[in-house]
């Protein structure tokens, strides 16, 4: 969350001549509820079981640039399935750039929405430490905070499992 998953795919898809697909955008238009709404009216549990399934049930030909949200990778065998499925990258952050990206944000995030400051500072860094044991698999990690696309790029087309 915050780390800038759909700004870089956006900008990564079109260095590399790819399709960019947002899941959340896909899980709003599908469903026809914004996610922080599903999060008031249901549950996390309940976004976490649609979100693995709209995951799992992308196979569209051709080749796209997907940006999960930041929990997709946490839940059921999500990162399993990503890796046997595509080229896995990890944006590192640090806890500070992430508080600030999420403070200075337009959209709501559901799980944050009511913190703040030191609240909100030592939410994201419980998620990070929780989480990072997923991300730290991922195929490819670069600093997110100085992200170069064209690095990126040329990371993504020299690893091995890039076709």
């Amino acid at each position: 969350m915050g780390s800038g998953k759909s700004t870089v795919g956006k900008k990564l898809a079109r260095t590399l001549n790819f399709n960019y697909i947002d899941m959340d955008e896909v899980f709003e238009e599908k469903y026809h509820i914004s996610i922080a709404d599903f999060f008031e009216k249901y549950n996390e549990n309940a976004f976490r079981e649609i979100e693995s399934q709209l995951i799992k049930g992308f196979n569209e030909a051709g080749n796209h640039i997907i940006s999960t949200g930041g929990g997709t990778p946490c839940f059921f065998d999500n990162l399993e399935w990503m890796k046997q499925n595509g080229l896995t990258v990890y944006l590192q952050m640090s806890v500070g750039a992430i508080q600030q990206r999420l403070q200075n944000a337009k959209r709501v995030r559901p799980l944050i929405k009511a913190m703040q400051g030191e609240e909100l500072s030592d939410f994201i860094e419980k998620q990070l430490v929780e989480r990072e044991t997923y991300y730290n698999q991922a195929h490819i990690i670069i600093n997110g905070q100085n992200c170069n696309i064209d690095t990126l790029a040329q990371s993504v087309r020299l690893h091995p499992l890039f076709k």
